[in-house]
């Protein structure tokens, strides 16, 4: 027998067995609301470490990618659906029987579920027989569901399955009811009035009517009489009982513990798959990004998949971005009018690396990007009465000690730190904080108000919100890459109000001005007298 993993190329590899805490970028990246919404359908399965461990390795996520491309084809995603739901149906029950206080009530129930169990593994393994499998993955299982179906141990389960099902179906046996004793026998061939008895009483039925019966909780398993009659019955088969007893002995564990722990794994990729699916279908991309350590990022129309998971009608309402960094461009500094969208565009960039290094698919037409070996985030906070230090002086030290760990291939996504102090510290400590990631030679996504941050050198680049020139109360979310002047914004409101300095002049020429009449909200014209022009 081999053993196998869908989630690591080498099963033995100890990341399947970790346990690991959420990393702390996981709120700051809106990670947690993706991972709940994926687990909370199957609580017990401990997936949660698995959605925090990024992979480092170009073969491992390339591993999870061909199974995700295999998965592609309806038949085989369904299959596995199937058997997923299928085994856990088996667990439920098993974990069920001691609530059956009758053990031979028991014993049925154990029989039953091995049945199902053996069935679940025969048309899993038909499924992988006649689909195309490109995948190491898939097609390592579909190996050893031939060589585990082909073992002793498979081969002897579904014998002594088949012999019990087939001999306990054949059982006849008879009741006989006098007054208030119930007797159990061999049936004899007496005659079958059931269906004469159910004939006679089918003329008085008068359709459904208001039943006055008060519905009672019926307890778990047999009732008394029925669980009576089961005894009955077992007695007068013995040598039958007991070989259902002998298959509850030999058989107590029968599922078999690597098909067992890959079902298990199958959820990490179908639950991803459930979760973006709507969003599939609502016509926005999805890719699998590929990655090196270039420090060349390459992405086409990103979003921040969280909110469009949020969005009623994605396809019409997600604004897509755009993101293409080279050379020596390390930072991206970007700059705008609030509510714009430049931490949802921070975010989107920090979910696509941490979403592909899992091997997911992500969201983004084109994704090329850095194979990271951490993400740190700086987020803006209000302050707490925990800490005796101030907003600022926890910064400092988030920030210090993430440059003490990070390396040239991490990540920094940096939003909006040191607006708790003055201009001139932020934008002294800002630019240090900059140099020190150049230094590094690390990536950072940087969401500022100090537009002084997008010019520090030629290793950084500028990104700046776009506003309806129309309308500069309207925000595009367009993140586009262009110098900040620091203007712009000014300047759209200045336009829409005729407050420019050409609307001024153009105004005075025509020696008008405007006095704002609030009572009836209209602007009284008047001729510009020559001291006010003076």
């Amino acid at each position: 027998m081999i053993s196998i993993s869908l989630l690591f190329p080498d099963p033995q590899d100890p990341r399947r067995l970790e346990s690991q805490d959420m990393p702390d970028y996981f709120i700051d990246l809106n990670l947690d609301q993706i991972l709940t919404t994926i687990t909370n359908s199957l609580p017990d399965y401990g997936l949660e470490s698995v959605f925090y461990q990024n992979l480092h390795s170009l073969d491992e996520i390339r591993y999870r990618q061909q199974i995700f491309q295999d998965l592609e084809q309806p038949e085989l995603l369904q299959g596995f659906r199937t058997f997923s739901s299928t085994l856990r149906s088996v667990r439920r029950t098993l974990s069920s029987l001691e609530k059956l206080y009758n053990p031979w009530h028991r014993r049925g129930w154990f029989l039953e579920s091995a049945r199902v169990y053996q069935d679940a593994v025969e048309g899993l393994y038909s499924i992988l027989q006649h689909i195309s499998l490109h995948s190491k993955g898939f097609l390592a299982l579909r190996e050893y569901l031939s060589s585990y179906r082909a073992s002793a141990q498979f081969q002897n389960l579904q014998t002594e399955i088949e012999s019990l099902t087939r001999d306990l179906s054949s059982i006849r046996y008879s009741i006989v009811i006098k007054g208030l004793t119930v007797r159990v026998k061999k049936y004899e061939g007496e005659p079958d009035y059931s269906s004469d008895i159910e004939s006679f009483f089918s003329r008085f039925r008068q359709g459904d009517t208001k039943t006055y019966l008060v519905k009672m909780n019926e307890p778990a398993g047999l009732s008394n009489v029925e669980s009576q009659i089961l005894s009955g019955v077992a007695t007068l088969y013995p040598e039958l009982f007991s070989h259902l007893t002998t298959f509850c002995e030999v058989y107590t564990s029968y599922i078999d513990e690597t098909l067992d722990t890959i079902e298990r794994e199958l959820q990490f990729y179908i639950t991803y798959l459930d979760y973006i699916q709507p969003i599939l279908d609502a016509g926005l991309p999805f890719c699998y990004p590929d990655f090196d350590t270039s420090k060349n990022l390459d992405i086409l129309e990103l979003y921040d998949l969280v909110l469009a998971k949020k969005l009623r009608s994605p396809s019409t309402s997600v604004v897509t971005n755009d993101l293409d960094i080279s050379g020596e461009e390390r930072i991206v500094v970007i700059t705008g009018p609030n509510q714009g969208g430049k931490t949802t565009f921070a975010r989107a960039v920090g979910q696509l690396h941490h979403l592909g290094a899992l091997g997911f698919p992500v969201p983004a037409r084109r994704a090329h990007l850095l194979l990271i070996d951490a993400i740190y985030t700086h987020f803006e906070r209000e302050e707490t009465t925990k800490s005796q230090r101030g907003r600022l002086h926890e910064e400092l030290i988030a920030l210090h000690n993430h440059l003490k760990q990070a390396t040239d291939t991490s990540l920094f996504i940096l939003n909006e730190v040191f607006s708790s102090t003055t201009l001139q510290d932020a934008l002294y400590l800002g630019t240090r904080i900059l140099e020190q990631i150049l230094k590094l030679d690390a990536i950072a996504i940087s969401v500022t108000f100090l537009d002084e941050l997008a010019t520090l050198n030629d290793h950084v680049v500028s990104m700046v919100t776009s506003i309806d020139p129309a309308d500069p109360s309207i925000r595009t979310f367009k993140v586009i890459r262009r110098p900040a002047d620091g203007l712009a914004y000014a300047r759209s409101i200045a336009e829409k109000y005729h407050l420019t300095y050409e609307w001024l002049h153009k105004r005075f020429q025509n020696k008008e001005y405007c006095i704002a009449d609030k009572r009836q909200n209209r602007c009284l014209v008047t001729t510009v007298t020559e001291e006010v022009q003076r």
